[in-house]
């Protein structure tokens, strides 16, 4: 909301806001630890391997099982942003984008959409679940069992 205040209007976020937007980044990054914008990538252990400790076995292949590790994320279950202020978790601990040399090439890209997006939604409107007390399946995913509808409502701005 500070950089929305701090904005004419009409006027456009700027590369200089986007960097500003730090806790909005911690909690889109609380989002894809939780439920990653992808299942995996299929890269598959070709035969067990020790790793600062920690044995790799062949045929493993799921790179997300660290973000509900509690010794990575204390309390994993729990939606809390700031696990990402500061230095942040462990590396290759958090991978919705991959890690290391083949770490998706669009990662910052992703990262730009994705707080313009939250910043007008927030700034734009307020919502309402159509079903407030909607259940959640896990179907390998978490998903809503009616969709999640919502009601958008565009605040009353006086600018």
């Amino acid at each position: 909301m500070e950089i929305a205040n701090s904005k004419a209007a009409g006027e456009l976020l700027n590369w200089g806001d986007v960097q500003k937007m730090k806790y909005s980044w911690s909690v889109a990054c609380e989002a894809m630890r939780l439920l990653p914008p992808s299942l995996g990538t299929f890269r598959e252990a070709t035969t067990d391997f020790v790793y600062e400790g920690h044995l790799i076995p062949k045929g493993m292949k799921h790179p997300h099982s660290t973000h509900k590790n509690p010794e990575c994320f204390p309390n994993p279950e729990k939606f809390d942003p700031s696990r990402f202020e500061g230095q942040g978790p462990p590396p290759f601990a958090f991978v919705p984008f991959g890690g290391g040399p083949r770490m998706c090439p669009s990662k910052e890209y992703a990262r730009l959409k994705i707080l313009v997006f939250m910043h007008n939604v927030v700034t734009k409107y307020k919502w309402d679940k159509v079903f407030p007390d909607e259940k959640f399946i896990w179907t390998p995913v978490l998903l809503p069992t009616k969709g999640l509808p919502i009601k958008l409502f565009p605040h009353n701005k006086s600018k």
